[in-house]
């Protein structure tokens, strides 16, 4: 039996309703600003300002004191104003050989000692000197021959940051083809040179190059160096005194001398630039109230070019494609200016809520710091976590108490016995003073702290006390002992 199927296809028109998410390009263009550095802010500004002719920064007038005169004298009506016209003769009188005389003059030949100091060398410098250069200048003021040139050179490339050789004499000795020896003999030489202590192999090395170089060569010191390093990072020095039949004293004398010595010989070439904070919003105390400004300082001031508006509202003969490309410009030149306005808006309107919030921060210090969390500042202001998350990433605010990034203002709660909870950060400051005011040869342990700041209505364990000590990178009580 044959079965025959047969398949209909059929054509419809449904009629379907969704909610769908879009972003918008203004939405991503606001929500990327939103969440920029005032530097990042300002980077993005600047590249816009060379992509988008339509996009032009508003240029201020100099003030009137400013201008000159002759400008200001100038007649009101321009069509009365007369025209300037190069009809002026020279005068014959003017004496030209005193003239050329004085103008060609060499000036003073006498010499007078100036009485200010002469500026250092270092200030004429654009880049700093680095750790590579100061060595190998003082390798070659050696007059080294060209093996040990070549040997100095690998050592000089096998330098950590810190002035360390990471790697071994015998690799060195590998690469250039000579005995292990030779290689010695000039890591030797190189171990003389400025920061003292450089091209060491590790610590206790380092160190002792440092106490040789003062001069300071003494049995229980280099002792202490190199056999005791261990007991002297825990503090144990009872174990240093037994081991050295020594006394205390002379193991807190010789402490004190290592104290003074550099650990990293190569810190002071470090290429690492100091990053200073620009804060985006500034929190000013006046008599009985705080005043919240935004930070404009270097700002531009953005406006769409006039010339590109008249183009699209007068200029009918403009083809199709330029029309467009004009349109798609101010379009993205206006969307990047309400993006700026509505960032500065939605930052300033959190700062407000915050400062609501944090009052007694801004009043009395870190301790009166309150818990809280994103979705307090989001429905005081009717916006989403995510929106407040994005407005208080890398930006910082200038307050009474310091500078503080926004984030800082957000802490997690600690419970009391009585009474509101208590911000983790106002507890991380109260450790930290704690320690602060403690007699140093009888530092306060974790479990006694946790013990006093229960007497302040704090309830927190001792390995929380840990933690929060750890954070703020104090040390342990036994490490904190002096003697």
């Amino acid at each position: 039996m044959n079965l025959h199927y047969k398949m209909a296809l059929e054509l419809r028109q449904q009629l379907r309703l969704t909610q769908q998410l879009i972003m918008t390009p203004q939405l991503q263009m606001a929500i990327k600003l939103l969440q920029l550095s005032r530097l990042e802010l300002m980077d993005t500004i600047r590249q816009e300002l060379e992509e988008n002719p339509a996009l032009e920064e508003l240029q201020e007038a100099p003030p009137k004191d400013q201008q000159t005169d002759q400008f200001e004298q100038q007649p009101a009506d321009p069509g009365k104003t007369k025209e300037v016209t190069i009809e002026e003769k020279i005068n014959d009188d003017i004496d030209w050989t005193n003239y050329l005389d004085e103008y060609n003059s060499p000036g003073r030949t006498g010499y007078e000692r100036e009485s200010k100091e002469t500026p250092k060398y270092e200030a004429f410098i654009a880049q700093k000197e680095s750790l590579s250069d100061h060595l190998l200048w003082q390798l070659l003021m050696t007059s080294p021959s060209p093996e040990n040139k070549e040997i100095g050179s690998l050592i000089i490339g096998n330098l950590n940051k810190d002035g360390y050789l990471v790697t071994t004499t015998e690799a060195i000795a590998d690469i250039s083809g000579v005995s292990i020896e030779k290689v010695e003999n000039v890591l030797v030489l190189m171990q003389t040179f400025e920061p003292t202590g450089v091209c060491s192999r590790d610590l206790r090395e380092c160190l002792l190059i440092q106490i040789r170089h003062l001069g300071l060569e003494n049995s229980h010191l280099e002792n202490i160096i190199t056999n005791h390093l261990k007991h002297l990072e825990n503090k144990n020095y009872k174990a240093i005194c037994s081991a050295l039949n020594i006394s205390i004293k002379d193991v807190v004398a010789a402490v004190e001398i290592i104290k003074t010595l550099e650990p990293k010989p190569g810190r002071q070439f470090s290429s690492e630039e100091p990053q200073y904070i620009n804060p985006d919003i500034y929190v000013y105390k006046t008599e009985n109230d705080f005043v919240i400004v935004l930070n404009d300082d270097g700002m531009p001031k953005l406006r769409v070019n006039s010339f590109y508006k008249n183009t699209i509202l007068k200029e009918k003969k403009t083809s199709g494609k330029a029309k467009e490309y004009i349109q798609e410009k101010i379009r993205s030149a206006a969307w990047l200016i309400r993006s700026i306005h509505q960032r500065q808006k939605t930052i300033y309107k959190v700062m407000e809520s915050i400062l609501k919030f944090q009052r007694n921060f801004f009043e009395h210090g870190i301790t009166h710091l309150k818990p809280m969390v994103l979705r307090d500042v989001a429905e005081d202001i009717g916006m989403h976590e995510s929106t407040i998350s994005r407005v208080t990433t890398n930006k910082y605010t200038h307050t009474p108490q310091g500078i503080f990034e926004l984030k800082y203002f957000f802490n997690s709660s600690i419970k009391r016995f009585n009474g509101e909870a208590i911000a983790s950060a106002s507890v991380q400051e109260k450790i930290k003073r704690l320690i602060e005011n403690e007699d140093p040869k009888k530092p306060y342990s974790d479990s006694k702290m946790a013990d006093m700041l229960e007497t302040d209505n704090i309830k927190i364990a001792r390995r929380t006390v840990a933690k929060y000590r750890e954070m703020l990178g104090l040390l342990s009580s036994n490490k904190r002992k002096q003697y």
